[in-house]
């Protein structure tokens, strides 16, 4: 990356980063663009040459967040090669997700509240960089690999998130009915019982 592309990455990060802490601190609401661009420190002519408006660096920012928590938790899957069967390894970047969602609360707070499964499609596509692939072209290629032919993949994983987001948001925030760590092995039962039912026999 050239130094005015670098330039223009830094200045895209730093606007998301700052909508972030807005959006989170403030409410949505109350975040208006000239204080993303205040908190910034650029000008509010720049936000205009990366986002339309509020609402489309919220969704871009939806995507931003999501991708990076996933490809931290790919990242470390990468580093476990011994973790081959198709089943243990979305497990295994489910647990890694969760962890970093307890370490940050903020994270949670932002996508349940405004992560749809429209919105979240859209970060399932999302490149963040020439280099790094979308997480739905991860999952396909883990998909490929696996022991098992699965029946309508997408609708699969969208029933293994509801559950996932849907259960573990009170016991993280919360500890209600459990706390996290108390959840997981229940959790995890529930996405083996999906993967069984949705598994291509014979």
């Amino acid at each position: 990356m050239g130094k005015i592309d670098n330039n223009k990455q830094q200045k895209r990060d730093s606007l998301l980063e700052s909508a972030f802490s807005l959006f989170i601190n403030n409410g949505f609401n109350k975040t208006s663009i000239s204080d993303i661009v205040s908190s910034a420190g650029v000008a509010k002519g720049t936000f205009y040459l990366y986002f339309k408006d509020k609402y489309d660096i919220r969704n871009h920012l939806i995507a931003h967040k999501a991708s990076q928590v996933f490809q931290t938790a790919y990242t470390e899957l990468l580093a476990r090669p011994e973790i081959s069967d198709f089943e243990e390894q979305v497990l295994f970047i489910i647990d890694r997700i969760l962890d970093q969602f307890a370490a940050n609360h903020s994270l949670v707070i932002l996508l349940s509240k405004h992560l749809s499964w429209g919105f979240f499609k859209n970060s399932l596509f999302f490149t963040p960089g020439k280099d790094t692939p979308a997480i739905f072209t991860i999952y396909e290629s883990l998909l490929d690999n696996a022991q098992y032919s699965y029946r309508t993949p997408e609708l699969m994983m969208y029933m293994i998130l509801e559950i996932i987001s849907g259960a573990s948001y009170n016991a993280i925030l919360y500890q209600q009915p459990v706390g996290l760590e108390e959840m997981k092995p229940h959790l995890y039962e529930v996405v083996r019982g999906i993967f069984r039912q949705y598994r291509v026999v014979g």
